[in-house]
């Protein structure tokens, strides 16, 4: 068997895993909101004030959050669901 075939099925084998694990990752985590520090914000907030990761400016602010593990949200004092828009 030509040894490039073997190396090249390896390596798209390899490459093929990596992409399917942070898919998988992403689905034992759910979004967290009211827990999330000042700066340490995941994403854009929930009430549109500002659009980036690491732009919280308050400690547990409602409408901040951070992804945690699945079924861990409520036990650390926040909520799964976004807070109504105003």
């Amino acid at each position: 068997m030509d040894h490039r075939l073997v190396l090249s099925s390896a390596l798209a084998t390899v490459l093929a895993l990596g992409a399917a694990a942070p898919a998988a990752a992403a689905a034992e985590k759910e979004k967290c909101y009211g827990i999330a520090k000042a700066g340490k914000n995941d994403c854009a907030s929930a009430s549109g004030s500002h659009s980036c990761a690491g732009q919280a400016k308050a400690d547990n602010a409602p409408d901040e959050w951070k992804y945690v593990a699945k079924g861990t949200c409520e036990k650390e004092g926040g909520k799964t669901m976004a807070p109504a828009k105003k």
